[in-house]
C-alpha cells in the first residue's frame, strides 16, 4: 500500500508539473484536480486496509494494494483525459469505498450468496431487461445499455457478470454429488457423445440461465459483454467438472458465437474488419484501432511521462482505450507494469480458490479471477490489434461507475475467500483444472506483453513517421520546428510564435512546391517530409540529448535550420520569367551539382491552405505537383546534343549538320522558323542519330546519362523503367518507342556533362545543417558524379552547338505528350557555358507545358546571363 500511494503521488507530481515542462514557462497553469481525486483514493483506501486489518485478518495481503493500485492508476488517468468524467469517477470510488467497507464489517460471510442463488440471478437478469424498455445512454447517442436519470446512471450487465458467477459456482457447489457420479461414468467411456447424455440435465439449468442472459445481451448489441459471459460461463464449468472437453467446448462455443456475430451485426463485422486490416481505411472506420497503436508507439519504451503524451487523441481513451494512454505516456515499461499488476491479481484469486473452505467459494473465487483478469485481457488485447475490439471496460482502470462498484464487489468476494486461517483449508485433490486457467490467463497477458512490445519498440518508428500520426504537429506547436534558409541565409521557411502556439510561416510562397508544407490536418510534402528528422531535432543531436529530452519533455529538442543550395535572387527571378506559364525551370552548378534555381508553376501558398485546400486539390493545373522532379515529359528532339556527344564517343561518320539544315528537313514542329543556329532542334537529325548509334550502344547512353535513375536531392521523384532494348533505335532517340519520359531535373544533370568536359555531377540540394555542437555542417552529395562522355566528345559537341555572339551552347526543342496524353505540346530548353568558361559552369533547362519555344528560349537566356554574372 505504500508503494502504491509513493508511485500515484508521483504520477500525480508529474502531472501536475507537466504543462509547465511542456512549454517551458513557469507562469503556465499548473492542473490541481487530481490531487483532489488522489486524496478521496487515499481516506477510501486507508479506512478499507484498516477495516480488513481487523475483520479479515487471515486475508490474502496482496489483494486490496493490487486493486488499490489498479484503480488510482486509472483515476489518475482519467483526470490526466477529462476532468468531468474524472470528477464522476471519484465519487463513484468514494460509493464503492463506502459499499466494501460497509460489507467488510457487517457480513459474516459469503453463504448468503450461495442460498439465495436464484433470487439474485433473476433480479439481475430482470433489472437487465428493464433496458430494453426504460433503458438510457448518457452521452444521448449509441446503445441504452444505462438505468437512471439526473445523472446518476447504471449499467445493469456489470454486476450481472457477477451474480451469473455466484449462481453457476453455487448450483455446481449444490449438485457436487451428481458432479462426481457423472464423473466417475464418464471416465469408464470416452468420446464427445457419451459425455452429452450424463451431463446434459446437469447442466441444463445454467445452460437455461446463462441463455437468458446471453439473449438480453445480443438484443441490446451488447456483444462485448455477451462474449465475456461465454468465457465466464465456461471458465466455471471447466472448474467445477474437470472435464478438458467443457474447455475446448467453450473456446469452440466462443469461435461460433464470433462467427455468428459477425455474419449477423454490423457492428461486429466492421470490428472484424478493422482488425484485421486496419489500414484500409485509417481515417474512417479504423480510425480507434489506429491511434491506440499509434499511441502505444508514441510511448515508445519509457513513455513521454504523465501528462506529456497526446492519449487524448485517440476516441474514447478515458474508457475503451485507457490502456494505450497509459502505454503512450508511461511507455513499454508501464503497460508491462500493468499487466504484470493484473496478473498478479488473478493469481492470488486462483490461490485464494484452492484455499477456499468449500467448493461454493473456490469455484466463485476462480470465476472471480477469470473475469478480472479475462475482462483485461479481452480490452487490452482490443487496444493492441491482438484481439477484435469489443468495448468492455478494464476493471478497476477505464471510466464506469457500474464497472468500478462490480470490480470492487468482486475484490470484496476474493478479500472474503482469502480469509481462512492455514488449518482450516479444504482439502483439494484435483487442483490441475485451476493451474491450467491459471496458465491459460497468464498466456493471454503474455501475448499482450508482447504485441505491446511489438508496436512499442519495433514498428515504433514506423508508425511515428505515418502522416495520420496527430502528434507529430502537436509536438510542432510546442518545439520549434528549425527554418529552411537559402544558400545565402535568406529565410524561406520558419517557426513563428511562443512554446504551445508555434505556426509554420511561408516567408516565400513561390517555392512552395519544392519546400511542401508541414500542416497539422494535411500532413506532410515537399522538404519539409523528407527533411524532417533534421527540421524536428530527431537527427543531428548526439544520442545523450535526444534521450534526456525525450525522457524529461516527451519531445525531441528545438529542431535544427538547414541551408538550401537556392540562390533566393536567382529564383525569384526565375519564377517572375515564368509567370502564369505552367513548367518548370532548373539552374544547376554543373561543377558541384548545386541546384541554385528550381522554379515550378503554377504554385500554392503554404500559408493559406486551410483556406484554399479544396480548390487546390481540384485545381486541374496541379500546383501541388512540382514539376522539376515530379513532371514526366516527352524529350523529342531535346536529346540531339546529348546524342552528337556521344557519336563523338563513338567516332561515327560525321554527319554535316549545315547541309542537313539547308535541305529543309529540321523545321521546328508546329513552328514555321527555322532555329538555323539551334542544332538540336530538328527531330529528324535526333532520329537519324539514334540510328546511327544503334540499339546497344543508345541504351548505354541513357542509362549513363540517369534517365532511369531517381535523383537523389530529398526530394519525391518518378523515373521511366529500363527497357531490356530498343526495336527502333530512331523512335528510342525521340522518347517515342519505348516511351521515355524525362524530368526537368534528369534533364539538367545529363546536360551538365557538356559544360564539365563529359561528367554528370551528382546533384544537391541540402547545402548545410546548423548542428548544435559543431555549427553549419556541410552536407555532401548523396551520390558520386559519373562519367558519361570523354572531354573531347563533350567540347565538340558544346562547340557544334555554340552560339556565335554567346559563351554558351543552346539547343531548343518542341516535344508531343502523344495521343494517350492528348497530343500537348511541350517546349524546351537546354543551355550551358562552354567548357572554356573560366567562372562556375552553369546549366539551365527551361520546360514549358506549352508549344512556346521562343518564351523558352527568353526564359532560359536570361537567366544565364543573370547567373554568369552573379556566380563566382
Amino acid at each position: 500500500m505504500r508503494l502504491a500511494v509513493v508511485f500515484l503521488a508521483l504520477n500525480a507530481l508529474a502531472i501536475t508539473l507537466a504543462p509547465a515542462a511542456r512549454q517551458g514557462a513557469e507562469a503556465a497553469p499548473l492542473p490541481w484536480q487530481q490531487w483532489v481525486g488522489l486524496a478521496v483514493w487515499a481516506v477510501v483506501f486507508s479506512f478499507l486496509h484498516r477495516q480488513t486489518m481487523r475483520s479479515l485478518p487471515e486475508r490474502d495481503p496482496f489483494i486490496l494494494p493490487l486493486g488499490a493500485l489498479l484503480s488510482g492508476w486509472g483515476l489518475l488517468t482519467i483526470f490526466r483525459l477529462s476532468t468531468a468524467f474524472a470528477w464522476r469517477q471519484t465519487a463513484w470510488l468514494a460509493v464503492a469505498g463506502i459499499i466494501l467497507f460497509i460489507f467488510i464489517r457487517r457480513l459474516p460471510g459469503l453463504s448468503f450468496l450461495r442460498r439465495y442463488k436464484y433470487v439474485w440471478l433473476t433480479g439481475g437478469l430482470a433489472l437487465t431487461a428493464l433496458t430494453l424498455i426504460f433503458g438510457t445512454n448518457p452521452l444521448g447517442y449509441g446503445p441504452r445499455l444505462w438505468l437512471g436519470c439526473c445523472g446518476v446512471y447504471m449499467q445493469p450487465s456489470e454486476p450481472l457478470k457477477l451474480l451469473l458467477m455466484i449462481y453457476l459456482a453455487a448450483y455446481l457447489a449444490d449438485r457436487q454429488l451428481l458432479l462426481h457420479t457423472s464423473n466417475s461414468q464418464s471416465s469408464r467411456v470416452s468420446g464427445w457423445i457419451s459425455l452429452s447424455p450424463v451431463l446434459l440435465p446437469i447442466l441444463a439449468p445454467s445452460l437455461l440461465m446463462t441463455g437468458f442472459a446471453l439473449a438480453i445481451m445480443l438484443i441490446q448489441r451488447d456483444l462485448g459483454t455477451a462474449f465475456i459471459f461465454l468465457f465466464l460461463y465456461a471458465a466455471v464449468i471447466y472448474l467445477g467438472m474437470q472435464k478438458k472437453r467443457i474447455l475446448a467446448a467453450g473456446l469452440l462455443g466462443l469461435a461460433v458465437s464470433g462467427a455468428g456475430g459477425y455474419l449477423l451485426f454490423d457492428v461486429v463485422r466492421l470490428r472484424v474488419e478493422a482488425w484485421l486490416n486496419p489500414w484500409v481505411d485509417p481515417s474512417g472506420r479504423s480510425y480507434q484501432i489506429v491511434q491506440s497503436l499509434l499511441a502505444v508507439a508514441n510511448g515508445g519504451l519509457l513513455g513521454r511521462g504523465p501528462g506529456m503524451g497526446s492519449p487524448g487523441l485517440v476516441p474514447i481513451a478515458h474508457s475503451d482505450f485507457i490502456f494505450s494512454a497509459i502505454a503512450e505516456e508511461s511507455g513499454l515499461l508501464g503497460g508491462l507494469a500493468l499487466l504484470v499488476i493484473i496478473g498478479l491479481l488473478a493469481q492470488r484469486g486462483l490461490r485464494a480458490a484452492l484455499h477456499a473452505p468449500d467448493l461454493f467459494q473456490r469455484l466463485l473465487a476462480g470465476g472471480l479471477s477469470a473475469y478480472l483478469c479475462g475482462q483485461a485481457i479481452l480490452i487490452i488485447g482490443g487496444n493492441l490489434r491482438l484481439l477484435p475490439l469489443t468495448g468492455v471496460t478494464l476493471p478497476f482502470v477505464s471510466y464506469g461507475g457500474s464497472s468500478l462498484v462490480t470490480s470492487f464487489l468482486a475484490l470484496l468476494m476474493l478479500l472474503f475467500i482469502s480469509n481462512q486461517p492455514e488449518e482450516e483449508h479444504s482439502t483439494l485433490m484435483v487442483t490441475q483444472p485451476y493451474m491450467q486457467l491459471q496458465a491459460f490467463l497468464l498466456a493471454g497477458l503474455a501475448a499482450a506483453a508482447l504485441i505491446c512490445g511489438w508496436w512499442a519498440i519495433w514498428r515504433s518508428p514506423d508508425m511515428l513517421l505515418r502522416t495520420d500520426n496527430p502528434r507529430r504537429t502537436i509536438a510542432d506547436r510546442f518545439v520549434r520546428r528549425g527554418g529552411v534558409y537559402d544558400r545565402k541565409g535568406h529565410a524561406l521557411t520558419t517557426s513563428e510564435g511562443q512554446p504551445g502556439s508555434f505556426t509554420r510561416l511561408s516567408h516565400y510562397e513561390s517555392l512552395a512546391p519544392v519546400l511542401g508544407y508541414t500542416h497539422p490536418v494535411y500532413g506532410q510534402s515537399g522538404l519539409e517530409a523528407s527533411l524532417d528528422a533534421w527540421l524536428r531535432g530527431l537527427q543531428g543531436y548526439p544520442d545523450g540529448r535526444l534521450f534526456w529530452s525525450n525522457l524529461v519533455y516527451g519531445t525531441p529538442p528545438p529542431g535544427l535550420d538547414v541551408r538550401l543550395t537556392i540562390d533566393l535572387d536567382l529564383q525569384r527571378q526565375a519564377d517572375e520569367l515564368l509567370g502564369q506559364m505552367s513548367g518548370a525551370v532548373v539552374l544547376l552548378d554543373a561543377s558541384s551539382g548545386d541546384l541554385l534555381v528550381l522554379a515550378s508553376h503554377p504554385a500554392f501558398n503554404p500559408n493559406q491552405l486551410d483556406q484554399d485546400w479544396e480548390s487546390l486539390v481540384q485545381d486541374p493545373q496541379a500546383p501541388f505537383v512540382n514539376r522539376a522532379s515530379l513532371g514526366q515529359y516527352p524529350p523529342g528532339a531535346a536529346l540531339s546534343p546529348l546524342l552528337i556527344a556521344a557519336s563523338h564517343q563513338a567516332d561515327l561518320e560525321k554527319v554535316n549538320y549545315a547541309a542537313f539544315l539547308a535541305s529543309g528537313n529540321c523545321i521546328a514542329e508546329n513552328d514555321s522558323v527555322a532555329f538555323s543556329s539551334l542544332w538540336s532542334s530538328c527531330p529528324n537529325l535526333t532520329s537519324m542519330l539514334g540510328e546511327d548509334l544503334g540499339a546497344g550502344l543508345l541504351l548505354e547512353t541513357f542509362h549513363s546519362l540517369g534517365f532511369y535513375q531517381v535523383p537523389q536531392v530529398y526530394l519525391p521523384a518518378i523515373t521511366t523503367p529500363a527497357p531490356q532494348g530498343f526495336d527502333s533505335p530512331g523512335a528510342a532517340a525521340l522518347g517515342i518507342e519505348p516511351e521515355l519520359r524525362i524530368s526537368p531535373i534528369q534533364m539538367a544533370l545529363a546536360a551538365a556533362s557538356l559544360s564539365t568536359e563529359g561528367i554528370r555531377p551528382a546533384p544537391r540540394l541540402l547545402l548545410a545543417v546548423n548542428e548544435p555542437e559543431q555549427d553549419w555542417m556541410m552536407q555532401s552529395a548523396v551520390t558520386q558524379a559519373v562519367s558519361v562522355f570523354t572531354p573531347v566528345a563533350a567540347r565538340a559537341a558544346a562547340a557544334e552547338l555554340a552560339d556565335p555572339n554567346q559563351l554558351f551552347w543552346q539547343s531548343v526543342a518542341v516535344a508531343s505528350t502523344g495521343e494517350d496524353a492528348g497530343n500537348r505540346q511541350v517546349s524546351w530548353f537546354l543551355s550551358g557555358t562552354l567548357p572554356a568558361w573560366q567562372g562556375s559552369p552553369l546549366v539551365v533547362v527551361v520546360l514549358l507545358e506549352a508549344d512556346a519555344p521562343w518564351q523558352a528560349v527568353a526564359i532560359g537566356q536570361t537567366l544565364l546571363h543573370s547567373a554568369t554574372y552573379t556566380t563566382p
